[in-house]
């Protein structure tokens, strides 16, 4: 049975490669120099604390994980139709500000749900939280 530390690392973990795709993703259509410079930020952030996420994530004896193919699809999927349709920095931003409210929301929710995951944990998971919050705020003047 897995502990609650490495229920919410494995959270975390899926999260973050969500996250970080999905920046990728967006990032060379980004026009706008301020827009470029969240996303590069909020990527480079998200790369240490996958990083961080990982290592924690195998001294606890866990494996990484992927979030579920129908996630990776339906994500992939809104970012290639968006940016098809509309490929403009408000279309950039109104997908990084549903995103990061999706991973605000979900770690959360899981933060509440593994209340015995360990204090190193649980700080990792607000320090992904507060990063979705940093991007989440750049992008409302692009809206």
């Amino acid at each position: 049975m897995q502990s609650d530390t490495v229920r919410l690392l494995t959270e975390c973990n899926k999260g973050i490669k969500m996250g970080e795709d999905a920046i990728k993703k967006v990032l060379p259509k980004a026009k706008d120099k301020r827009l470029r410079e969240a996303l590069e930020i909020t990527k480079n952030t998200h790369a240490a604390l996958g990083d961080e996420t990982h290592e924690r994530l195998l001294e606890e004896g866990g494996t990484t994980k992927d979030a579920p193919s129908v996630a990776r699809v339906m994500s992939n999927m809104r970012i290639a139709a968006k940016m098809t349709v509309s490929p403009t920095d408000g279309a950039i931003a109104d997908l990084m500000t549903d995103g990061c409210d999706m991973g605000i929301k979900s770690l959360t929710k899981y933060l509440n749900r593994y209340k015995y995951a360990d204090s190193n944990a649980r700080a990792l998971a607000k320090k992904i939280i507060a990063s979705e919050e940093y991007l989440e705020s750049r992008m409302r003047e692009f809206l």
